[in-house]
């Protein structure tokens, strides 16, 4: 289905609301060239979700050689598991080593994130979603402040260009984090072994931490900056919201 026949408006209010599986019957119904991305335990029950309505569904995962071993091993773990077709994506070798040969290994300390998260994940992401006319993430309203406006579905505008009009669906908006546990002790889901350790949002192994009881989960990642800019810019337009409410 090309995005020029989609209604997004009308789609955005029949699925607003709406249970996880509802969305991605109806993201699956509209798109065949679509994916899910993956890193966390909320893509991990989107995954399992999905395979079920559609298997060989596309999958994609950020390599951005700063993992936890533990995290390398879920990846494994899901593709051994599921019926998928599973991308691993990389950073641009020459952006890379030239950010470490002038910055080091840990500039994002100094500097903040985004520039190391640029070259590591979005530009790969970019390269990626270029190919694609939706993809699917397991972004929850309850994760952070930036993602409290978060619709089920809405229009990529990170992503998007003028030749490219790119639809995001957000199966999980709805959920807590108690239902996506829930759901994954009931249907045996693989997680990572760090949450077992702590670990409550999962990224890079210098910018992740194990949270503190009654911290928020978002507080293990990139600790030393304000948490209204906590989003690495895979989910950039987020930002935005959050600035015009």
């Amino acid at each position: 289905m090309s995005t020029q026949f989609f209604d997004l408006d009308q789609l955005k209010s029949e699925l607003a609301g709406k249970n996880p599986r509802i969305i991605l019957k109806a993201a699956l119904a509209w798109f065949d060239n679509i994916a899910i991305s993956f890193s966390g335990a909320e893509d991990v029950v989107l995954i399992d979700m999905a395979s079920k309505l559609k298997p060989d569904i596309q999958v994609f995962t950020l390599d951005t050689g700063r993992l936890h071993p533990e995290t390398y091993r879920l990846i494994e773990t899901v593709r051994e598991r599921y019926p998928i077709r599973l991308d691993v994506l990389s950073p641009d070798r020459a952006q890379l080593e030239a950010l470490v040969r002038e910055k080091g290994l840990f500039s994002f300390y100094k500097d903040g994130h985004h520039e190391c998260c640029g070259i590591r994940k979005v530009e790969p992401l970019r390269r990626k979603l270029s190919q694609l006319e939706a993809w699917i993430t397991g972004q929850r309203r309850d994760q952070n402040p930036t993602r409290q406006h978060l619709a089920e579905v809405e229009l990529d505008e990170t992503f998007s260009t003028p030749d490219h009009r790119l639809i995001k669906f957000n199966p999980l908006a709805n959920w807590s984090s108690a239902q996506v546990w829930d759901y994954i002790e009931a249907y045996d889901v693989p997680f990572n072994e760090l949450h077992r350790k702590g670990f409550a949002s999962i990224g890079c192994e210098p910018c992740t931490r194990p949270i503190l009881p009654n911290q928020h989960e978002r507080e293990g990642r990139w600790w030393w900056e304000d948490a209204a800019k906590k989003e690495c810019g895979l989910h950039a337009g987020n930002l935005k919201t959050v600035a015009k409410a």
